[in-house]
């Protein structure tokens, strides 16, 4: 498995010949856009910044999206998603177009099951309260996606409170400027690693608790 940063909270995560992103980045974001082809694409929330599945159609690849809770199976990949809410972005400028609606703050949870690994991506989550089905689903985690950067999203601080709390083997920091990463690490205070891209088998995970890896856009 190999897993790479585009920005925001965009990940790709590639394993053999299958492809599955999270929260792409579409063309209305004032993030770059993305523009790779995935099999599966899961959107977090309902905001240019997160849910650009028409820029992960590219070539013969057509994802299968998948946009808020419930159980989805794709060619053995399990999905599980939770519902959550968000206060991404905290600015009316920056919001989706036209007027903000209820349905445009809630945020899904998902955990991903692929390769005899568990990854789970927080989305823009916005408080460390899970629901009671999310805290009984989510187990065993192997890498986990926390948002670290405010803006309607965890402080830096309280995003390390919820990491600890779910045990992961591996924290991945996302939706981070350089000011909330280095909050981020301070409150951690047990040293991380930067790479450009992670790549990890189930082997790799021997001996990890809570280590925290950098994957730079």
């Amino acid at each position: 498995m190999v897993i790479t940063h585009h920005g925001g909270q965009c990940f790709k995560v590639t394993f053999g010949e299958l492809t599955l992103v999270f929260d792409p980045i579409s063309k209305g974001s004032a993030l770059p856009a993305v523009r790779f082809g995935a099999d599966i694409a899961l959107v977090s929330r309902n905001h240019p910044d997160m849910n650009g599945v028409e820029e992960v159609a590219y070539g013969d690849k057509k994802p299968f999206a998948v946009t808020g809770p419930g159980e989805y199976e794709r060619q053995g990949v399990v999905v599980q998603g939770f519902l959550s809410s968000s206060n991404y972005p905290t600015s009316p400028q920056k919001a989706t177009k036209g007027e903000r609606s209820e349905s445009e703050y809630i945020n899904t949870i998902y955990s991903v099951q692929l390769e005899d690994m568990t990854l789970v991506h927080l989305g823009a989550l916005a408080d460390t309260e899970l629901s009671h089905e999310a805290r009984e689903s989510i187990d065993d985690i192997d890498v986990l996606f926390v948002p670290v950067g405010g803006d309607g999203t965890l402080s830096p601080a309280k995003a390390h409170e919820l990491a600890v709390s779910l045990e992961p083997k591996i924290i991945v920091p996302m939706h981070w400027n350089a000011k909330s990463l280095d909050a981020f690490l301070k409150a951690a205070g047990n040293g991380s690693e930067k790479v450009d891209k992670l790549t990890l088998k189930k082997k790799d995970l021997a001996g990890r608790d809570g280590s925290i890896i950098v994957i730079t856009p």
